[in-house]
C-alpha cells in the first residue's frame, strides 16, 4: 500500500470519480492547467480534457450558481472554492438554493455537488483565507459537511461525497495538505459518511475533535499517558450530521469528555455536539464538559496565530480540570 500526502489521496478519490463516471466535473480557479493553488487537481484536466477540469471566472456566486445548474442537468459538480473565507459571495447558491434542492423540488430533483474548499490556521496564510467558518454550513439543514484528518480518510471520504446524490461541503485543512503521509491503497474505496472514527481507544477521558485539531489531541493523548490518563480520541469526520451515537458510547465508557475545535469558541460546532451530550448521557458524566477552542476574535494576522490557535497543551489542561473535578 503506497504512503501519500493528504493532498496525493485526495488528487486520486478526484481522478477515481472522474474516470469512474463521466457525469463528475471538476472547476474552479485556476483548477485547470495550473492544477489549484495547492496543485490537488495536477494532471487532471490533461487526462480529462478542458470540458470536464476547467478554470472558472474568478467569482465564486458564479461558481455556486454553476454547479446547481449542472446539478440540475444530471452532472455531479466538484467545484473548488479556493478558500473558504471565500465562501461568503457564494452562500446564497449553497444555503439559499442548492441545500433546499431536495426539499424544494418534493424529492423529484437533487443536487449531488461535492463542494472542496481548503481551511485552517498554522501555515502563516493572508487575511481570510484560514478561517474555520464550518459552523455556517453545518448549521443548514441539508448539506453535509466532511472533514478528513488523514490521507485515508481524505480519499475515501471525497469518494463517497462525490458519489452522495445530496450535496457535501468538503473541508480540506491546509496544514494537513503535506504534513504527513498514511497508507492509501491505490484502487478507489469509500469510508462511510456521517460515521465517527475512534483514533486512539482509552477508558479514562474522550477527546472529541476533527480536521487538524485530531492530530493536537492524539498528541495531548500521548502525553496524558504519562500521567496515567488514558484517553479516547474521537474523529467526528462527519460534522454535520454528527455521529451521536459513537460519541454516546464513548461518553459511557470514559465518562468525561474534552471538545476541541480550531474555531472560535462561539463559532464551529462545539456546542452542538456539547449540546447532544448533555441531552444523550448526562447521567454517565463524572465532571463537566471541557471545551478547548480558539477565543471569540476574528482570525489574527500570521504573525499572531500560534498564540491564538489551540494547541496540545490547551488539551492537556482541560483533561486535568475534569480529571481533578
Amino acid at each position: 500500500m503506497a504512503q501519500k500526502t493528504m493532498i496525493q489521496a485526495i488528487t486520486d478519490a478526484m481522478h477515481h470519480e472522474l474516470k469512474n463516471d463521466e457525469d463528475v466535473l471538476v472547476f474552479g480557479e485556476d483548477v485547470g492547467q495550473n492544477g489549484g493553488v495547492f496543485r490537488a487537481t495536477e494532471g487532471l484536466q490533461d487526462e480529462f480534457g478542458e470540458e470536464r477540469v476547467f478554470d472558472t471566472p474568478l467569482a465564486e456566486s458564479g461558481i455556486g450558481g454553476l454547479a446547481l445548474g449542472l446539478a440540475l442537468q444530471g452532472f455531479r459538480p466538484v467545484p473548488e472554492i479556493q478558500f473558504i473565507g471565500f465562501i461568503y459571495e457564494a452562500m446564497d447558491a449553497l444555503n439559499g438554493q442548492i441545500a433546499r434542492m431536495r426539499y424544494r423540488s418534493g424529492d423529484s430533483k437533487s443536487a449531488p455537488i461535492t463542494v472542496r474548499t481548503p481551511f485552517g490556521g498554522g501555515v502563516h496564510t493572508p487575511e481570510l483565507h484560514a478561517d474555520s467558518l464550518e459552523g455556517l454550513i453545518a448549521q443548514q439543514p441539508g448539506f453535509r459537511v466532511v472533514v478528513p484528518s488523514t490521507p485515508y480518510d481524505a480519499k475515501g471520504l471525497l469518494i463517497s461525497s462525490i458519489r452522495n446524490n445530496d450535496p457535501v461541503f468538503y473541508m480540506e485543512h491546509m496544514k494537513l495538505y503535506r504534513s504527513f503521509r498514511g497508507e492509501v491503497p491505490d484502487e478507489a474505496y469509500t469510508v462511510e459518511l456521517d460515521k465517527a472514527d475512534i483514533k486512539r481507544d482509552g477508558k479514562d477521558v474522550t477527546l472529541i475533535a476533527y480536521g487538524a485539531m485530531v492530530h493536537t489531541a492524539l498528541k495531548a493523548a500521548d502525553e496524558l499517558e504519562q500521567e496515567n490518563i488514558d484517553a479516547e480520541v474521537v474523529d467526528l469526520r462527519t460534522i454535520s450530521p454528527i455521529d451521536t451515537e459513537t460519541i454516546v458510547e464513548s461518553v459511557k465508557k470514559t465518562n468525561r469528555v474534552v471538545m476541541i475545535q480550531e474555531a472560535q469558541r462561539q463559532a464551529g460546532i462545539a456546542a452542538h455536539v456539547i449540546s447532544e451530550i448533555q441531552e444523550r448521557a448526562i447521567l454517565h458524566l463524572e465532571a463537566p464538559i471541557m471545551r478547548v477552542t480558539a477565543p471569540d476574535t476574528v482570525y489574527p494576522f500570521s504573525q499572531a496565530e500560534e498564540v491564538w490557535l489551540p494547541n496540545h497543551k490547551d488539551v492537556i489542561n482541560k483533561v486535568q480540570e475534569v480529571m481533578n473535578f
